[in-house]
């Protein structure tokens, strides 16, 4: 526990805890110096202030440094020459970066485990092959080496282990033998990992070949998730609300019209429909309660397609004629007594064979072709294909495009048309 009292590293030393002890400055120049143990003019700033052990006053030594290719930081001692309590601990001197970072270090050599190290209080270390994690804000800042770091999770594990072996001693037995594999990490015996990830972007692993790439580190920075903002203390950004896409489907919509055939006042129900594997389409349907009339009319809910379609369809049993398309009806006008006797039987004729269809008893293929491609056909068999439906798309001929009203469509550059014309 750091004990020294309400200091603020972001000020300096003398205004933070105004003492008659006499303190030492750093010298002029810069105020932050390179660290190097051969500047003699770069010396700590002490400061009296209360040990929170034994409540006597003891001394902080501030150190503003900076580290080479990372940036500044505070060092912050303090030691009670009453109690002999004594910590250490470090604190970034610059605002939390805009990403965080991940250190993946692979040690092989001793050298590596004088590697310098910063880690805040906001990262959390990891050795993969020891499934072994100190959780972040568990231990507070250092400025220390890899060995360092090993040294401080094996004196945490250490301090209780009086306790639990009068307690538990099967966990404190457990925790002997880790502490153990530990320790054997410092001789290198072997490789293992160093993972350091801080959410904050201020820790550091030395690279003692810089500015040159380091093959056994690896450096990540990634975008900070909102549960660490949180944990850092960070106002996260809320994302904005998108508004709600209405869903048409769900919703049958109602305008005023009027009636084709009498012209009075009538209202036309809309609703958007999905067909399974085909497209959307608009359904309108008009009731008119001054006459009666009433007028049923389906739309495609898209564009016209880029090719025409042919359906070729063979009927061949009576559930044919229940598929999803057409309604075969006969006209009762289309045989009146004013029709010539050749063409009453041709059309007595006709609607016997279409009768025969309807019945099954005589096969037939049905054909429709749709120069805009919106035209659809129920599939019993879909996904898979209907071996007795063939679906042909071809291009349009420029009478069918004229027809469809495309050849004197403009999708592409109207804008410059439009301010010519202006």
């Amino acid at each position: 526990m750091l004990a020294s009292g309400a200091v603020d590293p972001g000020l300096p030393a003398a205004a933070a805890a105004p003492s008659p002890v006499q303190t030492r400055q750093p010298g002029t120049g810069h105020l932050f110096r390179p660290i190097s143990a051969d500047d003699e003019e770069q010396q700590p700033t002490e400061i009296e202030s209360l040990c929170m052990n034994c409540y006597r006053n003891g001394m902080t030594r501030l150190l503003l440094t900076e580290i080479p290719f990372f940036r500044e930081i505070i060092v912050s001692s303090f030691s009670c020459e009453h109690c002999g309590w004594n910590n250490t601990e470090i604190q970034s001197a610059g605002r939390i970066q805009d990403q965080g970072v991940r250190y993946t270090l692979t040690v092989r050599a001793q050298e590596d485990m004088n590697r310098e190290v910063v880690k805040t209080d906001s990262a959390t270390t990891r050795i993969p092959e020891l499934d072994f994690e100190i959780p972040a804000f568990s231990q507070k800042g250092a400025l220390t080496t890899v060995e360092g770091l090993i040294s401080r999770a094996v004196s945490g594990l250490e301090l209780d282990q009086p306790s639990r072996r009068a307690n538990e001693e099967a966990t404190a037995e457990r925790i002997d033998e880790f502490i153990v594999k530990l320790k054997e990490l410092k001789q290198v015996a072997s490789p293992f990992t160093l993972i350091i990830d801080d959410p904050s972007g201020n820790s550091f692993v030395e690279n003692p070949h810089a500015p040159r790439k380091d093959d056994a580190l690896v450096i990540t920075h990634y975008n900070r998730t909102l549960q660490q903002e949180e944990m850092l203390g960070l106002q996260a950004e809320e994302p904005e609300e998108k508004p709600e896409e209405e869903d048409l489907r769900n919703e049958v919509l109602q305008f005023n019209t009027n009636c084709p055939e009498c012209n009075a006042p009538a209202q036309t129900n809309m609703k958007l429909v999905q067909i399974p594997h085909f497209k959307e389409v608009i359904i309108m349907a008009t009731n008119c309660e001054n006459c009666g009339h009433r007028t049923n009319e389906v739309k495609s809910g898209g564009a016209v397609e880029p090719l025409g379609t042919r359906i070729t369809f063979y009927i061949t049993d009576p559930s044919d004629m229940t598929r999803d398309l057409l309604k075969v009806t006969k006209n009762p006008f289309t045989l009146g007594d004013s029709s010539s006797p050749g063409r009453t039987e041709k059309l007595q004729e006709f609607s016997q064979k279409l009768n025969q269809i309807i019945e099954g008893n005589m096969k037939a293929h049905f054909v429709m072709d749709d120069p805009a491609g919106n035209s659809y056909l129920q599939n019993v068999y879909a996904p898979e294909d209907d071996p007795e439906m063939k679906v042909e798309h071809y291009n349009r001929t420029f009478d069918q495009n004229e027809e469809l009203g495309l050849n004197d469509m403009k999708t592409e550059g109207y804008e410059t048309g439009l301010a010519s014309q202006r």
